[in-house]
């Protein structure tokens, strides 16, 4: 082979034209103390609240203190690599995670990275973390169901899409499996749905993504697990970057239902940074800005204006209390930024009431405007009614001559609290929910025994399939019950009772 000299001094030239000489600048400060996720770094004086810091094991940290002759920042990862004396460059970057439909159906830790053996996510773009809520202009109310497939919720504490609707209670009540529930109910809805997993213990994780597997819900899930295992400052972070994902689809036009599994641990979490950086401790050793912690978080779940693409992000905190204490320090800060709570009662829960939801404890703010008319029509009196059987209940135990309306009440009662049952993991379609309740406020189960009234309504659903599909169609599709279709629902119900001998 011939080299052509002329040849190769062209393309140097061309070479040395092309060349264009842009000096870096990068700010290194360093590493001055480390210990517990913590470390304080001397230098970079430019460095952002928030902003990521590179050590020079390739862990990345984030600064949170600002002070004057040193940087406060939480490690990302592990500690163990790093020394005192290292060197740590600024990025220039706010912490962020990938977004977009690459994330549906994957585990993810804090930082967005994949920890379910699948590959490198297919990313669409990254999205900060931190992210300021929409404002009260693009908003507009909240009038659209998210249907929870649950009797007790659907229709005394309905939630709706763009709602913050806390799950409180104390451990081992029943708090995951609703929101796992609602997760289940939300296929074939186009509903989008991020799970994350706070301080969790990595068995009970593992679980969930079993369950969410088996059901199909996987497919439409994103779950962001930052266990008990892993550092304070990964747990601190799981909820925004949870939303964050969240809310790229929202602002897309979507509709997106995030869970935050727990709070509690969420703000033990942040506690541990707080006390570790030097901040001044409060109330319960909570730092001053406990509130804000989780206020900027639940804040950005919002019902989006046409204008703003009409997209909905729903949260559902979950809270642990201890011994059935709502009005502890963060229970009450989240009571007090959600839309209502759903209390879960030990008691309840020990006496075999699954969901054990308390009725009076529990309450949603937006109320029947997100409920279709038909469920809005046979909920209303539902509460009153049973209310007043929790009343009459207490009150009953101290006498037996009880006059006949009293009883009437009382065995009334008791139908409702049975109808309200319902198994894990197997959510109600909002028409077989309407059914069974319509048969309970009209009366029709009176005269059937309480231990056969879940069999009886498995039975008439079932027959409703089978020879009356129309009617379930009819609600689904108008929403509501005519009085032609009442009659046609009360034909049913006879011929169900006859059937299977319930009268």
């Amino acid at each position: 082979m011939i080299v052509n000299p002329d040849q190769v001094i062209k393309v140097m030239k061309q070479q040395v034209e092309s060349y264009l000489s842009k000096p870096g600048f990068v700010e290194v400060g360093t590493v001055i103390q480390v210990g517990d996720g913590i470390a304080r770094i001397n230098g970079l004086g430019s460095a952002m609240s928030g902003e990521l810091l590179e050590f020079n094991n390739g862990i990345y940290g984030m600064a949170l203190n600002l002070d004057e002759d040193s940087i406060g920042a939480i490690i990302l990862g592990s500690d163990a690599g790093i020394k005192e004396g290292d060197p740590v460059k600024l990025t220039g970057r706010m912490a962020e995670v990938p977004v977009g439909d690459g994330m549906l159906g994957r585990v993810v830790n804090a930082l967005g990275e994949p920890i379910d053996d699948k590959g490198v996510i297919a990313a669409d773009a990254y999205r900060k973390v931190e992210n300021s809520a929409p404002s009260v202009i693009m908003r507009r109310e909240v009038n659209q169901p998210l249907q929870t497939g649950i009797k007790a919720i659907d229709a005394l504490v309905p939630i709706g899409k763009g709602q913050r609707e806390l799950i409180i209670g104390d451990r081992e009540t029943g708090k995951t499996a609703i929101a796992i529930d609602t997760i289940i109910n939300q296929k074939d809805k186009n509903v989008y749905c991020v799970y994350v997993a706070i301080g969790q213990k990595a068995s009970t994780v593992a679980r969930i993504i079993k369950v969410l597997r088996e059901t199909g819900a996987i497919d439409y899930t994103t779950v962001v697990a930052a266990t008990a295992s892993d550092p304070a400052s990964l747990q601190y972070l799981a909820p925004y970057a949870g939303c964050a994902i969240a809310e790229h689809w929202m602002y897309q036009g979507k509709d997106v239902l995030v869970v935050y599994d727990d709070l509690s641990k969420h703000a033990v979490a942040y506690r541990a940074i707080s006390l570790l950086l030097r901040r001044p401790p409060g109330r319960e050793a909570f730092p001053g800005d406990i509130f804000y912690l989780h206020s900027r978080l639940l804040e950005r779940a919002a019902c989006l204006s046409e204008e703003n693409g009409g997209g909905t992000l729903t949260a559902l905190p979950i809270v642990e209390t201890q011994e059935g204490d709502i009005s502890a320090y963060i229970p009450t800060n989240i009571i007090s930024i959600t839309d209502g709570q759903i209390y879960l009662e030990a008691d309840l829960f020990h006496h075999g009431v699954r969901p054990a939801i308390n009725p009076g404890f529990s309450v949603s703010r937006v109320g029947g405007s997100a409920q279709i008319p038909a469920m809005k029509e046979l909920a209303g009196p539902l509460r009153i009614e049973f209310a007043q059987y929790k009343e009459l209940a207490a009150f009953s135990q101290f006498g037996s001559d009880l006059d006949q309306n009293t009883l009437d009440r009382l065995n009334h009662g008791e139908r409702i609290m049975e109808v309200l049952k319902q198994p894990q993991y197997k959510p109600m379609p909002v028409e077989d929910q309407v059914l069974i309740l319509y048969a309970l406020s009209n009366r029709h189960l009176e005269k059937i025994e309480v231990g056969r009234i879940l069999k009886f309504q498995k039975e008439l659903i079932k027959y409703v399939d089978k020879h009356a599909a129309e009617i379930k169609q009819e609600i689904r599709d108008s929403g509501r019950i005519s009085e032609k279709l009442a009659e046609k629902i009360d034909v049913v119900i006879a011929e169900v009772k006859e059937k299977y001998h319930y009268s």
